[in-house]
């Protein structure tokens, strides 16, 4: 009796391995830890964007509506939960990623309206920050490249045969991946003019 449990028991581990099981918990475990990495540089972002206001905000007190966007485009990324639970639903995946892609294009217009003012370009206090956000955009990139790879091998675990049917029966579905913030805008291609006359060097 007991050796017919051991036999089982090697059996069922074999074809528990062999059938994408542990190769499901892997991928599934890379996405929490890459999902983990985007939101802690997402909220690095978000860290920042209070004193960022602040320091245009003294040179440029009349860009009260670039002022007023970038901080309603962050109170409304705060109030979103992202649990990891929020990686099993679609609709409040897109509803996070808007939000991010949001604050990024009032981030944006923050700094082109910066470029107005050349007392606050050369202020240290706005350049560190700047360097900041700079650096935290970067790290975004990053993390959601890792995000996205860490996607892709899950979703092909779940979605291969015979791993996909180890994937019904654990529950496991296909997740959500992060998309291009601006896809509409580069998806059409730019408008090149060529009837302005072009200026010749004297």
């Amino acid at each position: 009796m007991r050796n017919l449990l051991l036999s089982l028991t090697l059996l069922l581990t074999l074809a528990l391995s062999g059938c994408g099981y542990n190769t499901l918990q892997s991928t599934d475990e890379q996405i929490k830890a890459s999902w983990a990495e985007v939101l802690n540089q997402y909220q690095r972002r978000a860290d920042l964007v209070p004193n960022l206001v602040n320091v245009v905000k003294g040179f440029a007190t009349q860009e009260k509506d670039v002022l007023l966007g970038v901080t309603n485009a962050r109170s409304r990324v705060g109030g979103i939960q992202a649990t990891p639970e929020l990686l099993n639903d679609p609709e409040a995946f897109a509803k996070f990623q808007k939000a991010q892609g949001e604050l990024s294009g009032a981030l944006s217009r923050l700094l082109v309206v910066a470029e107005n003012y050349p007392q606050l370009k050369s202020d240290a206090n706005f350049r560190e920050l700047q360097a900041q956000l700079e650096g935290t955009e970067n790290r975004i990139t990053v993390a959601r490249n890792r995000y996205i790879q860490a996607v892709q091998q899950y979703n092909v675990v779940v979605r291969s045969f015979p791993s996909n049917l180890t994937a019904m029966v654990f529950g496991h579905q296909v997740k959500p991946s992060l998309t291009v913030e601006n896809e509409k805008e580069i998806s059409t291609a730019p408008k090149v003019d060529f009837s302005m006359p072009v200026p010749v060097a004297k």
